[in-house]
Protein backbone atom coordinates (compact mmCIF):
# COMPACT_ATOMS: atom_id res chain seq x y z
CA UNK A 1 0.00 0.00 0.00
CA UNK A 2 1.34 4.01 -1.01
CA UNK A 3 1.44 5.74 2.05
CA UNK A 4 -2.71 5.43 2.95
CA UNK A 5 -3.77 5.11 -1.10
CA UNK A 6 -4.94 2.00 -2.30
CA UNK A 7 -6.25 2.84 -5.79
CA UNK A 8 -5.56 5.39 -7.65
CA UNK A 9 -7.65 7.00 -10.96
CA UNK A 10 -6.30 9.29 -13.67
CA UNK A 11 -7.94 11.04 -16.35
CA UNK A 12 -5.90 10.73 -20.04
CA UNK A 13 -5.93 13.39 -22.02
CA UNK A 14 -4.76 16.96 -20.97
CA UNK A 15 -3.56 15.05 -17.33
CA UNK A 16 -1.44 11.60 -17.74
CA UNK A 17 -1.13 11.71 -21.45
CA UNK A 18 0.99 14.66 -22.84
CA UNK A 19 -0.27 17.45 -25.42
CA UNK A 20 0.86 14.73 -28.21
CA UNK A 21 -0.59 11.94 -26.83
CA UNK A 22 2.44 10.12 -25.76
CA UNK A 23 2.99 9.11 -22.20
CA UNK A 24 6.45 10.62 -20.31
CA UNK A 25 9.21 8.16 -18.95
CA UNK A 26 8.13 9.11 -15.05
CA UNK A 27 4.65 8.57 -16.07
CA UNK A 28 5.11 5.29 -17.05
CA UNK A 29 7.92 5.06 -13.87
CA UNK A 30 5.11 5.97 -11.23
CA UNK A 31 2.87 3.35 -13.10
CA UNK A 32 5.01 0.49 -12.08
CA UNK A 33 5.77 1.52 -8.63
CA UNK A 34 2.18 1.88 -7.82
CA UNK A 35 2.00 -1.79 -9.34
CA UNK A 36 4.54 -3.27 -7.00
CA UNK A 37 2.72 -1.59 -4.01
CA UNK A 38 -0.48 -3.23 -5.02
CA UNK A 39 -2.20 -0.55 -5.68
CA UNK A 40 -4.86 -0.61 -8.24
CA UNK A 41 -4.26 1.75 -11.19
CA UNK A 42 -7.25 2.83 -12.94
CA UNK A 43 -7.45 5.40 -16.20
CA UNK A 44 -10.72 6.64 -16.46
CA UNK A 45 -11.29 8.81 -19.78
CA UNK A 46 -14.46 10.17 -21.79
CA UNK A 47 -12.85 7.74 -25.21
CA UNK A 48 -14.50 5.08 -25.74
CA UNK A 49 -12.57 1.85 -25.72
CA UNK A 50 -11.44 1.63 -29.52
CA UNK A 51 -9.77 5.13 -28.69
CA UNK A 52 -8.43 3.88 -25.72
CA UNK A 53 -6.65 1.20 -27.53
CA UNK A 54 -5.23 4.37 -29.95
CA UNK A 55 -3.39 6.04 -26.97
CA UNK A 56 -2.74 2.75 -24.31
CA UNK A 57 -0.12 0.23 -25.44
CA UNK A 58 -1.41 -3.50 -24.19
CA UNK A 59 1.02 -3.85 -21.82
CA UNK A 60 0.61 -0.70 -19.96
CA UNK A 61 0.07 -1.55 -16.61
CA UNK A 62 -3.32 -0.33 -15.24
CA UNK A 63 -5.81 -2.47 -13.69
CA UNK A 64 -8.89 -0.92 -15.05
CA UNK A 65 -9.98 1.31 -18.33
CA UNK A 66 -13.03 3.34 -16.96
CA UNK A 67 -13.82 4.62 -20.98
CA UNK A 68 -16.91 6.89 -22.30
CA UNK A 69 -16.94 8.36 -18.91
CA UNK A 70 -17.36 5.63 -16.80
CA UNK A 71 -20.04 3.83 -19.06
CA UNK A 72 -17.97 0.97 -19.07
CA UNK A 73 -15.35 -0.45 -17.75
CA UNK A 74 -12.98 -2.93 -18.66
CA UNK A 75 -10.46 -5.42 -16.56
CA UNK A 76 -7.25 -4.78 -18.43
CA UNK A 77 -5.17 -7.52 -17.48
CA UNK A 78 -7.69 -10.14 -17.78
CA UNK A 79 -9.50 -8.57 -21.20
CA UNK A 80 -13.08 -8.40 -20.46
CA UNK A 81 -15.66 -5.88 -19.78
CA UNK A 82 -16.85 -5.89 -15.97
CA UNK A 83 -19.42 -3.07 -16.02
CA UNK A 84 -21.82 -1.10 -18.63
CA UNK A 85 -24.70 1.41 -18.36
CA UNK A 86 -26.58 2.31 -21.42
CA UNK A 87 -29.71 5.01 -21.99
CA UNK A 88 -32.56 2.78 -22.57
CA UNK A 89 -34.18 2.83 -26.16
CA UNK A 90 -37.21 4.62 -24.51
CA UNK A 91 -35.20 7.00 -23.44
CA UNK A 92 -32.70 7.13 -26.46
CA UNK A 93 -35.82 7.79 -29.15
CA UNK A 94 -37.68 10.77 -26.35
CA UNK A 95 -33.72 12.36 -26.65
CA UNK A 96 -33.97 12.35 -30.52
CA UNK A 97 -37.39 13.73 -30.78
CA UNK A 98 -36.41 16.76 -28.50
CA UNK A 99 -33.07 17.25 -30.35
CA UNK A 100 -35.26 16.95 -34.06
CA UNK A 101 -37.61 19.26 -32.91
CA UNK A 102 -35.40 22.01 -32.16
CA UNK A 103 -33.08 21.36 -35.76
CA UNK A 104 -30.25 20.82 -33.51
CA UNK A 105 -27.10 18.66 -34.45
CA UNK A 106 -26.03 15.62 -33.01
CA UNK A 107 -24.20 12.48 -32.63
CA UNK A 108 -25.75 9.46 -31.18
CA UNK A 109 -23.58 6.60 -30.09
CA UNK A 110 -24.20 2.65 -29.60
CA UNK A 111 -24.59 0.68 -26.85
CA UNK A 112 -21.44 -0.42 -24.63
CA UNK A 113 -19.28 -1.89 -26.51
CA UNK A 114 -19.71 -0.72 -29.84
CA UNK A 115 -20.06 3.20 -29.00
CA UNK A 116 -17.66 3.71 -31.06
CA UNK A 117 -19.93 3.85 -33.85
CA UNK A 118 -22.28 6.06 -33.87
CA UNK A 119 -25.22 7.85 -36.09
CA UNK A 120 -25.72 11.56 -36.98
CA UNK A 121 -28.29 14.30 -37.45
CA UNK A 122 -27.89 17.04 -39.28
CA UNK A 123 -30.32 20.50 -37.67
CA UNK A 124 -30.53 24.04 -39.18
CA UNK A 125 -27.76 25.72 -38.90
CA UNK A 126 -23.84 24.44 -39.71
CA UNK A 127 -21.44 23.70 -37.14
CA UNK A 128 -18.10 23.49 -38.07
CA UNK A 129 -16.85 21.21 -35.40
CA UNK A 130 -20.19 18.64 -35.76
CA UNK A 131 -18.54 19.09 -39.08
CA UNK A 132 -15.35 18.29 -38.28
CA UNK A 133 -16.29 15.50 -36.02
CA UNK A 134 -18.26 13.81 -38.40
CA UNK A 135 -15.50 14.17 -40.94
CA UNK A 136 -13.11 12.50 -38.20
CA UNK A 137 -15.12 9.43 -37.60
CA UNK A 138 -16.65 8.78 -41.32
CA UNK A 139 -15.85 5.18 -41.46
CA UNK A 140 -17.91 4.56 -38.03
CA UNK A 141 -20.74 7.24 -38.65
CA UNK A 142 -24.34 6.16 -40.10
CA UNK A 143 -27.23 9.04 -40.81
CA UNK A 144 -30.16 8.46 -38.27
CA UNK A 145 -32.46 6.12 -40.14
CA UNK A 146 -35.25 7.94 -41.64
CA UNK A 147 -38.00 6.76 -39.04
CA UNK A 148 -35.87 8.96 -36.52
CA UNK A 149 -35.91 6.70 -34.18
CA UNK A 150 -33.48 3.34 -32.88
CA UNK A 151 -34.72 0.17 -31.79
CA UNK A 152 -31.77 -0.25 -29.32
CA UNK A 153 -30.47 0.82 -26.00
CA UNK A 154 -27.59 3.68 -26.69
CA UNK A 155 -24.50 5.27 -24.56
CA UNK A 156 -24.88 8.99 -24.69
CA UNK A 157 -25.67 12.02 -27.02
CA UNK A 158 -23.31 14.24 -28.15
CA UNK A 159 -24.08 17.80 -29.32
CA UNK A 160 -21.77 20.55 -29.52
CA UNK A 161 -22.34 24.42 -28.61
CA UNK A 162 -20.66 27.86 -29.57
CA UNK A 163 -19.26 29.09 -26.68
CA UNK A 164 -20.55 32.29 -24.95
CA UNK A 165 -24.30 31.83 -26.62
CA UNK A 166 -26.03 30.87 -23.27
CA UNK A 167 -27.83 27.67 -25.26
CA UNK A 168 -26.16 24.97 -23.43
CA UNK A 169 -27.13 26.07 -20.03
CA UNK A 170 -30.93 26.47 -21.67
CA UNK A 171 -31.00 23.47 -23.48
CA UNK A 172 -29.49 21.26 -20.50
CA UNK A 173 -31.88 22.52 -17.68
CA UNK A 174 -34.78 21.65 -20.66
CA UNK A 175 -33.73 17.87 -20.69
CA UNK A 176 -32.82 17.47 -16.91
CA UNK A 177 -36.84 18.96 -16.50
CA UNK A 178 -38.32 16.26 -19.14
CA UNK A 179 -36.13 13.28 -18.87
CA UNK A 180 -35.39 11.92 -15.50
CA UNK A 181 -33.09 8.83 -15.99
CA UNK A 182 -30.20 11.20 -17.66
CA UNK A 183 -26.77 12.99 -16.76
CA UNK A 184 -25.67 16.08 -19.04
CA UNK A 185 -22.12 16.46 -18.48
CA UNK A 186 -20.13 19.94 -20.23
CA UNK A 187 -16.71 18.92 -21.68
CA UNK A 188 -14.33 21.59 -23.09
CA UNK A 189 -13.35 20.74 -26.69
CA UNK A 190 -10.75 18.21 -27.01
CA UNK A 191 -10.17 20.21 -29.92
CA UNK A 192 -9.08 23.64 -28.19
CA UNK A 193 -11.61 25.53 -29.92
CA UNK A 194 -14.13 27.93 -29.36
CA UNK A 195 -16.91 25.07 -28.94
CA UNK A 196 -18.28 23.42 -25.64
CA UNK A 197 -19.22 20.00 -25.94
CA UNK A 198 -22.40 18.61 -24.20
CA UNK A 199 -22.65 14.61 -23.30
CA UNK A 200 -25.42 13.01 -22.29
CA UNK A 201 -25.53 9.73 -20.63
CA UNK A 202 -27.50 7.31 -18.21
CA UNK A 203 -27.86 9.15 -14.46
CA UNK A 204 -25.95 6.56 -13.17
CA UNK A 205 -22.79 7.21 -15.60
CA UNK A 206 -19.77 8.84 -13.97
CA UNK A 207 -16.00 8.43 -13.70
CA UNK A 208 -16.64 8.22 -10.09
CA UNK A 209 -19.46 5.79 -10.18
CA UNK A 210 -16.86 3.88 -11.76
CA UNK A 211 -14.27 4.32 -9.20
CA UNK A 212 -17.49 3.61 -6.63
CA UNK A 213 -17.88 0.49 -8.12
CA UNK A 214 -14.19 -0.81 -8.35
CA UNK A 215 -13.52 0.48 -4.59
CA UNK A 216 -16.15 -2.00 -3.87
CA UNK A 217 -15.59 -4.87 -5.98
CA UNK A 218 -11.60 -4.42 -4.07
CA UNK A 219 -12.80 -3.77 -0.95
CA UNK A 220 -11.07 -0.02 -0.84
CA UNK A 221 -12.18 2.30 1.44
CA UNK A 222 -12.97 5.91 0.00
CA UNK A 223 -10.56 7.41 2.26
CA UNK A 224 -7.96 5.44 0.48
CA UNK A 225 -8.17 6.81 -3.01
CA UNK A 226 -6.56 9.29 -5.12
CA UNK A 227 -8.05 11.28 -8.33
CA UNK A 228 -6.04 13.47 -11.02
CA UNK A 229 -8.34 15.57 -13.58
CA UNK A 230 -8.34 18.25 -15.31
CA UNK A 231 -12.01 19.40 -16.90
CA UNK A 232 -15.75 19.29 -15.76
CA UNK A 233 -16.00 15.77 -17.07
CA UNK A 234 -13.57 14.86 -14.42
CA UNK A 235 -15.77 16.72 -11.50
CA UNK A 236 -17.39 13.36 -10.68
CA UNK A 237 -14.25 11.51 -10.23
CA UNK A 238 -12.14 14.22 -7.76
CA UNK A 239 -15.44 14.95 -5.64
CA UNK A 240 -15.07 11.05 -4.79
CA UNK A 241 -11.81 10.51 -4.47
CA UNK A 242 -10.27 11.24 -1.52
CA UNK A 243 -7.36 13.14 -2.09
CA UNK A 244 -8.23 14.98 -5.64
CA UNK A 245 -5.82 16.62 -7.58
CA UNK A 246 -6.96 19.34 -10.55
CA UNK A 247 -4.18 20.08 -13.08
CA UNK A 248 -2.85 23.14 -13.69
CA UNK A 249 -3.62 23.55 -17.39
CA UNK A 250 -7.64 22.63 -16.07
CA UNK A 251 -10.15 25.14 -16.07
CA UNK A 252 -9.25 28.22 -13.53
CA UNK A 253 -12.36 28.50 -11.93
CA UNK A 254 -12.05 24.79 -11.00
CA UNK A 255 -9.02 25.10 -9.03
CA UNK A 256 -9.88 26.61 -6.22
CA UNK A 257 -11.69 23.43 -5.47
CA UNK A 258 -9.31 20.80 -5.51
CA UNK A 259 -5.43 20.00 -4.42
CA UNK A 260 -3.19 21.66 -7.02
CA UNK A 261 -0.74 19.47 -9.38
CA UNK A 262 1.70 20.92 -12.68
CA UNK A 263 0.64 20.54 -16.19
CA UNK A 264 0.45 17.38 -17.86
CA UNK A 265 3.47 18.26 -19.84
CA UNK A 266 5.29 18.28 -16.61
CA UNK A 267 4.22 15.14 -14.88
CA UNK A 268 1.13 16.12 -13.00
CA UNK A 269 0.48 12.33 -12.79
CA UNK A 270 3.52 11.30 -11.20
CA UNK A 271 4.54 14.65 -9.12
CA UNK A 272 1.66 14.64 -7.40
CA UNK A 273 1.70 10.70 -6.37
CA UNK A 274 5.20 11.56 -4.97
CA UNK A 275 3.55 13.29 -2.35
CA UNK A 276 2.72 9.61 -0.94
CA UNK A 277 6.13 8.36 -0.83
Amino acid sequence: MLNGIKLVATDLDGTFLKNDKTISAENLRMLDLLGERDVIRVAATGRNFRKVKEVLPDLLPFDYIAFSSGAGIYDWKNKQLVYRQNLASETVNGIIQFFIHQNMNFHLFRAVPDNFRCWYYRGRETCEEFERYYTFHEPYTEKLPGEQKIDDDACQFLVIFPNGKGDFLKTKMELEQEFDDIKVVRTSSPLHTNYTWMEIFHKDVSKGNAVKFLCERKAIAHEMTFGIGNDYNDLDLLNFTSHSYLVANGPDELKPHFLKAPTNEENAFSKSLLNFF
